[in-house]
């Protein structure tokens, strides 16, 4: 999703030569659907939440030349900057 040296899209993060931040997230699983406060019981537990972004973190470093990480747990600020016209939703 990078753009090669014809300014076309055709570059992967590898071949980019790019950076990856991994930052954790616990509210993406937060349940919005009754009232004003969001539940998060359906996801996983802070211990097990921990050993699976740890495991997601080595499995990135092994494919990638930078990753940088944030904190488990931590209240974090993180800021971006989109590059481009376009945005993209990655969905599995």
């Amino acid at each position: 999703m990078f753009s090669d040296a014809d300014g076309k899209m055709n570059l992967n993060l590898q071949q980019a030569e790019g950076g990856l931040l991994v930052v954790s997230q616990f509210t993406l699983v937060a349940d919005t659907r009754k009232g004003m406060r969001p539940g998060f019981s359906s996801g996983a537990s802070p211990q097990l939440g921990e050993e699976l972004y740890d495991y997601f973190v080595k499995q990135a470093r092994e494919l990638h030349h930078e990753v940088g990480t944030g904190q488990f747990g931590a209240d974090m600020q993180v800021s971006l900057t989109n590059d481009g016209p376009v945005t993209f939703m990655l969905e599995s």
